[in-house]
């Protein structure tokens, strides 16, 4: 008896000590990923993220979000970064990236867009482009999320075109910087970290960005009036190292893109919820929302129509997709 119940115990307890052994490997086995962003803690962007993170955890992979440029990158290097393998996965911003894939550019051609309803037209026929040029920067895309509409911020009314001459406004890209010099502006481009320190110190006047970024930069405190016009638009992205992605296992890979897919159309109506809710925090702070004066955008569309031109005819990818864009909205350039 005493025999047998040792025997029994001792079965027992390598059973259980391979159980263990068991779950630890499993443990050990969990893939951990570093996601910087370099938008705040609270934006949406980040909140989006961190959704996504909660949902792939269940395959294997914990990703840890780092808000805030923590990790020391800044927007327009996120595309080598990735490529590089300093980190595995990213934050990306499109309309940052013209520098280094020119055809990024493409959703950010003032006035080619109107609504946020034309821009996911638009991505249609985009996605399939820059998948492939994601891919030649060894980088998958595991989801795109929009920005909603983009506004300027001035401290003075405008009232007509003529009240934006002369004024140093804080701009984001290639393009949006040869726009506002168009519209007769003296363009700034700045990285979303150095914008707040700029306002401080008088160095800009004005700001376009999203409600979002007027929130996390607490524009009330410079400036009194914002304007929605519009002008361009962008995606974030999701992505991750190839390098990285292949070291997964198919069946985590195949889940980890079904849940890119399937958060897509929520991300979208964060969007939209975002500029309404981010607008109504700004007026409430003080922040005059003024209406996008008709005539102003037609002027600005006018200024601005040769560079889209330009930049169409030099990509002619580009050009292709725009043209299927325009045909399917019914509009010409």
């Amino acid at each position: 008896m005493t025999f047998q119940w040792t025997l029994g115990a001792a079965r027992g307890a390598v059973l259980a000590a391979a159980a263990a052994f068991s779950l630890g490997s499993v443990a050990q086995a969990q893939v951990k990923w570093d996601l910087p962003s370099v938008f705040p803690d609270g934006n949406f962007h980040v909140t989006n993220a961190k959704r996504f993170a909660e949902e792939v955890k269940k395959t294997g992979v914990d990703i840890t979000i780092h808000p805030g440029g923590s990790l020391g990158f800044k927007g327009p290097d996120m595309l080598k970064t990735i490529r590089d393998g300093l980190v595995p996965i990213g934050d990306i911003t499109f309309i940052y990236l013209g520098g280094e894939a020119p055809i990024f550019d493409l959703e950010a051609q003032p006035y080619l867009i109107s609504t946020l309803d034309e821009l996911q037209i638009l991505w249609k026929h985009f996605r399939p482009v820059v998948d492939k040029i994601a891919e030649q920067w060894n980088q998958k895309i595991l989801y795109v999320a929009p920005w909603p509409r983009q506004y300027v911020y001035t401290k003075t009314p405008m009232a007509k075109l003529e009240d934006l001459r002369g004024m140093k406004i804080r701009t984001y890209n290639k393009t949006t910087t040869d726009m506002f010099n168009r519209v007769g502006m003296s363009a700034v481009m700045l990285p979303w970290g150095e914008v707040v320190p700029a306002l401080a110190a008088g160095t800009i006047s004005s700001v376009t960005t999203s409600t979002s970024s007027g929130v996390d930069g607490k524009f009330w405190e410079f400036m009194k009036h914002m304007y929605p016009i519009s002008h361009v638009w962008s995606h974030n992205a999701t992505v991750v190292n190839l390098d990285a992605w292949k070291k997964l296992k198919p069946e985590q890979r195949a889940e980890i893109e079904a849940i890119g897919k399937r958060l897509q159309p929520e991300f979208l109506k964060v969007a939209i919820a975002e500029d309404e809710t981010k607008a109504k925090m700004l007026v409430d702070k003080g922040v005059q929302l003024g209406p996008a004066d008709p005539a102003i955008i037609q002027q600005m569309r006018e200024l601005t129509k040769p560079m889209v031109l330009e930049f169409l005819n030099k990509h002619p990818v580009a050009m292709e997709v725009a043209q299927k864009f325009l045909a399917e909205v019914g509009r010409k350039l």
